[in-house]
């Protein structure tokens, strides 16, 4: 279970919005200069998120505007969506350039590359529409770390 802290900045009847900050340990790293991932984080480290949150141990109408949560995502799922967003474009563009190559050399290699990451890229956007309302993916609550003032004043 992969879990994050942040900020509840929404409450609804079935979910809360929270909002997460990016952070990196890359300053930890012994490969800090010749990682791709350390050179993004560089760029957006401190990025602000909004993440819908799912009832969990922790029911939505339990939290208030500013408390600060827990949530928490099964790693499978972090897991299975990085094969499908890394793994789906690549294969496929590399059949559709094998395919190209046999059909038309070099051109036809290059025109289906392009073809089958353009394939790849679509079916990964038809794999998280089609479980876009799948709760199974969704992180859900897991604690109220601390409650808002506003919160711990009408106690």
């Amino acid at each position: 279970m992969l879990l994050e802290t942040g900020r509840v900045v929404a409450v609804e009847d079935d979910s809360v919005w929270v909002e997460t900050i990016r952070r990196t340990t890359c300053g930890t790293c012994a490969a800090k200069s010749g990682c791709g991932h350390g050179v993004m984080n560089r760029i957006s480290e401190g990025h602000r998120s909004l993440i819908r949150a799912l009832p969990g141990k922790i029911h939505p109408q339990q939290c208030a505007v500013d408390d600060e949560v827990q949530i928490s995502i099964p790693e499978e799922v972090i897991l299975r969506g990085s094969v499908v967003v890394y793994i789906v474009p690549v294969v496929s563009m590399l059949a559709l350039a094998a395919a190209g190559a046999a059909l038309g050399g070099d051109a036809g290699s290059a025109i289906g590359a392009l073809a089958g990451l353009a394939a790849g890229v679509g079916l990964v956007r038809l794999h998280a529409n089609r479980h876009r309302q799948d709760d199974s993916f969704q992180p859900v609550l897991e604690d109220i770390l601390s409650p808002s003032a506003q919160a711990v004043s009408l106690d």
